[in-house]
């Protein structure tokens, strides 16, 4: 072989590689939104990588997942959701945070929205209707707000005497650690009964703190997901987290597969869950009722 000819055929098997590499489609992204903390990633993250595992997309080969965990700092979000729509991200989720719903539909028209939300999707302008959301966004509504009676009714069937309730976040303002704080310094001024906290991503990333503080205030807390209760609450009545991870993963995995966020059904959430926590209630001095006992999921000890 020549030099020319030989020079010619190497530059050709040098470019190939290059060529093919170039050739290749980029792995679509999956922009995830929580507004909890990083020591929440590993069973709320491993739950939705399952459902897009079902539907053939694993992360890393064939699909990659950004995680934004953002420990109830809400103020990132409009930055946050702008760099995805930027990027044009496959699909953005948002389990679990009411919150992020809205900001995600107000960035964009076009980028498939997975939601988790728990208020009423088309009060909240995501979608037209629950059977045909009609746009680009769909996902589960998970009724943590409509199951506050719910919650609250079980909370007086524990404590019985409880007749002045407290609730955390409208009567009294929590956004911050400090401010948490200041709330039970203001119960023990002024004492309740009971304390209610109202659902919110930010109290979940603070369960610990919330443990502790009505411990030493001696204060019955009902909450809305069973974590507080794992951590050291009393008593939880609300949706399964964990589903609502999965389910948002189950839709981001068809819509990677074509399907479109208008003709996927809002899903509405059917696991809930009551959990008491048996040695926090004999701390406080309560007596839990056998009826209570064989109607909770989980009595923890």
């Amino acid at each position: 072989m020549r030099r020319r000819e030989f020079i010619s055929f190497l530059g050709s098997t040098v470019a190939w590689p290059f060529a093919a590499q170039a050739q290749q489609p980029m792995m679509p992204i999956v922009g995830l939104l929580s507004p909890r903390s990083p020591e929440d990633s590993s069973r709320l993250g491993a739950a939705f990588r399952k459902a897009l595992n079902e539907a053939g997309y694993i992360e890393g080969q064939n699909v990659m997942v950004e995680y934004h965990w953002l420990e109830g700092q809400y103020n990132r979000l409009p930055t946050l959701m702008a760099d995805l729509v930027r990027r044009r991200v496959a699909v953005i989720a948002t389990p679990a945070f009411t919150a992020a719903a809205p900001v995600a539909k107000a960035a964009t028209t076009t980028i498939p929205i997975v939601f988790g939300v728990a208020e009423d999707p088309v009060k909240l302008g995501l979608v037209a209707s629950f059977a045909r959301p009609g746009g680009n966004a769909t996902g589960i509504n998970f009724l943590a707000t409509e199951l506050t009676a719910k919650r609250l009714g079980l909370l007086h069937d524990l404590v019985p005497k409880a007749v002045r309730i407290a609730v955390l976040i409208q009567i009294l303002n929590a956004g911050t650690s400090r401010e948490i704080e200041a709330a039970f310094a203001t119960l023990a001024r002024d004492p309740a009964d009971a304390l209610f906290v109202a659902p919110d991503g930010f109290f979940s990333t603070r369960r610990v703190q919330f443990a502790t503080l009505a411990a030493h205030h001696r204060v019955p807390v009902a909450y809305f997901l069973r974590e507080f209760v794992e951590a050291g609450g009393l008593m939880s009545y609300g949706p399964n987290i964990l589903d609502v991870f999965r389910q948002v993963g189950v839709y981001a995995g068809q819509i990677l597969k074509g399907a479109k966020p208008a003709d996927l059904p809002v899903v509405q959430s059917t696991k809930f869950e009551f959990v008491i926590n048996g040695q926090t209630a004999r701390l406080l001095g309560i007596e839990v009722p056998n009826a209570l006992q064989l109607l909770a999921d989980e009595v923890i000890e």
